[in-house]
């Protein structure tokens, strides 16, 4: 299969195994001597609407990878989960 890097791009890529939405390819390791993908990354997140930037990338192997569509990247992988924090501030008292 041939693609380009600009094909890849135009893609998104979503988790099946929680059915989330990550974004769209941003970039992509290489392994130069063999010319072989290893990775592709898809940038975090917005932080309040962009103005603090975004949010830690995902970084995916390509073993995780498991159907290249028109459209869509179908990836199977475990990411980290992270805590909720409670808001501080305030208590309500009832």
């Amino acid at each position: 299969m041939d693609q380009r890097f600009t094909d890849l791009r135009c893609r998104e890529v979503i988790n099946i195994c929680d059915g989330c939405r990550l974004g769209y390819v941003g970039d992509l390791e290489l392994r130069i001597p063999e010319g072989e993908v290893t990775a592709i990354i898809v940038p975090g997140p917005l932080k309040f609407f962009g103005l603090f930037g975004r949010g830690e990338e995902y970084y995916i192997p390509w073993r995780s990878i498991r159907r290249i569509g028109d459209d869509v990247i179908l990836i199977e992988h475990q990411f980290p989960r992270r805590e909720i924090e409670p808001p501080r501030g305030k208590k309500k008292r009832f």
